[in-house]
């Protein structure tokens, strides 16, 4: 049974699924494509990669191997600090190589480190454009930006990112607030990782009473089983954010 996923249109007119399957973290370096694929057969169209992640190649094998058109799919990889001498679009190229295909649907600056430290964000931000206007990436965005390295490139950008990745959850709400409503004020969309911290990471902590209270309504209002990590993605979606696990 295949899962039905809203999508949340971006400002460039494109169109993201919701929901992705991250492939940092818990594959880390590690063969993916038994678990893309899976994660396809299951309806998750939506793919979540790095070149950080060290494992492009088998993100683009567990599509091969998924049998899914490309068309149906929603491909993500994220520029991680270039070698020296390396421009943006060899970097991506690398990537597209390893991934099997000619363009990524989204791509993001991974983190404005160390670009921002050394004054060279707005020139980051430069190449990710061209890399859109040469058709490598459908759109293009940024992950872990601060409201002040976020207003650094947008003092001179032609294209607004359209996606900005950051940790998101209960635990870092008040910090991650400003940067929340700095890009919904710029029409930019917020996409969550690390969501699920609350029961993954930092168990026995003031949130767990409240998902049980929460759990115990829905429970009780649906008849039907609900998890944490359902409710931990309600919160997420509820804030007009993607979910990647």
């Amino acid at each position: 049974m295949s899962l039905t996923i809203p999508t949340i249109t971006l400002n460039d007119g494109t169109h993201v699924p919701s929901l992705a399957f991250g492939t940092g973290t818990a594959l880390y370096g590690k063969d993916a494509a038994e678990s893309i694929r899976v994660a396809i057969e299951n309806g998750i169209t939506h793919l979540d990669g790095a070149q950080a992640y060290n494992n492009e190649a088998t993100l683009g094998a567990g599509i091969k191997a998924s049998g899914k058109p490309r068309s149906e799919l929603y491909v993500v990889t994220k520029l991680k600090a270039l070698n020296p001498g390396q421009t943006v679009k060899e970097s991506l190229q690398e990537s597209l190589k390893k991934l099997g295909m000619d363009q990524v649907d989204l791509f993001l600056i991974h983190s404005p480190d160390p670009a921002n430290k050394e004054g060279k964000l707005k020139d980051l931000w430069m190449a990710m454009e061209g890399v859109k206007k040469d058709g490598l990436a459908k759109t293009i965005g940024v992950s872990n930006f601060r409201v002040e390295d976020l207003k650094d490139i947008l003092e001179t950008a032609e294209i607004v990112p359209a996606v900005n990745q950051i940790e998101l959850h209960p635990y870092v709400w008040r910090a991650a607030q400003p940067i929340v409503d700095l890009c919904k004020e710029k029409g930019i969309v917020v996409a969550s990782y690390a969501g699920q911290t609350p029961v993954a990471r930092e168990t026995g902590g003031p949130v767990d009473e409240a998902l049980a209270r929460i759990r115990q309504r829905l429970e009780k209002s649906h008849g039907q089983p609900v998890t944490y990590g359902q409710i931990l993605s309600k919160w997420i979606y509820q804030k007009g954010a993607i979910v990647v696990t």
